[in-house]
């Protein structure tokens, strides 16, 4: 098989290796490809391998030799499945590779929202604990969540997993989607659902005027479910005592993001999923994908 990696900068900077992938056959890797490129580098290729770049009708139509396509995440929304389908093509994805990666990173934002350790760490190193007249320095309260309620929207495996985590400190653990006004009225509300047209835009200021007040709101699922103006404007007003996303509504994000520069509204730039172990589990799998399809057995196929 001949393959070629669209945009492998994002899983595998250079701490990985592509030899599984390698070894079954010619493969070109590309860090980044741009639209316009696209065409021209799947040329004859058997095999496509994308994470963000999309593959259209247009471009299938164009590379009549692609029998085979993984993306190199779980969501596909940047392949057109129904062409793919209709051309005989084979479609695989990555299954919950970041489970344990994006289950630690929403537990680091909402941390760093209740212990304020950025805060406190920057106090000390500026000599303000030396000058102070106690032994303790405490600049904001902390908020202990063992006792506190956490409300999950999305309790797939990621989110069964925030639960587990959450009951190891303490927390009474609501998913939403058994009971959606006691989540809703949750201590803490955590995201982990996919985007779609009827949810996007849903967590507005009608959704966050029936939220506790000063609760927390963490986000490491879809930018697009958020209504970015109305989150702004309730950690800016004291609605929510702070909030934390990893994912916004266009990325990289823009400089005039309403979510950028609110006290008390923390922005990571889409890592949750990036731990080592997560992208070396989506090149391995990537691979074992390819290798399924050419033993004419099938694993992660969509189509």
């Amino acid at each position: 098989m001949k393959s070629v990696v669209l945009d492998a900068y994002t899983i595998n900077p250079g701490d990985l290796s592509w030899e599984v992938l390698e070894s079954l056959g010619e493969v070109s890797v590309y860090d980044r490809t741009a639209d316009k490129d696209i065409i021209e580098r799947i040329g004859d290729c058997d095999s496509v391998f994308t994470s963000k770049c999309h593959i259209t009708r247009e471009i299938l139509d164009a590379c009549p030799g692609i029998r085979f396509i993984s993306t190199l995440a779980t969501g596909y929304d940047n392949i057109d499945i129904k062409a793919a389908a209709e051309k005989g093509i084979a479609v695989c994805n990555i299954p919950a590779y970041s489970t344990e990666a994006v289950t630690q990173h929403t537990f680091a934002l909402l941390l760093e929202l209740c212990s304020k350790v950025a805060l406190h760490n920057k106090a000390s190193q500026e000599g303000r604990w030396s000058a102070c007249e106690d032994f303790s320095l405490v600049l904001e309260p902390m908020f202990q969540l063992s006792g506190k309620s956490l409300g999950i929207i999305g309790y797939g495996t990621i989110g069964k997993r925030v639960g587990q985590v959450a009951e190891a400190f303490g927390m009474k653990v609501i998913p939403y989607s058994r009971n959606p006004e006691e989540a809703v009225k949750a201590d803490v509300v955590t995201l982990h659902c996919p985007a779609t047209p009827d949810n996007k835009g849903f967590i507005n200021k009608e959704f966050i005027d029936r939220m506790k007040d000063g609760a927390y709101l963490i986000n490491t699922a879809r930018g697009a479910l958020i209504n970015e103006q109305d989150l702004a404007a309730a950690v800016r007003s004291g609605k929510l005592a702070g909030a934390a996303v990893d994912v916004v509504s266009k990325e990289p994000i823009e400089a005039d993001n309403p979510l950028l520069g609110v006290p008390g509204l923390i922005v990571t730039p889409h890592m949750a999923w990036t731990s080592r172990e997560a992208r070396e589990v989506v090149c391995t799998t990537a691979a074992a994908n390819l290798k399924a399809f050419m033993e004419g057995k099938e694993l992660n196929r969509i189509v």
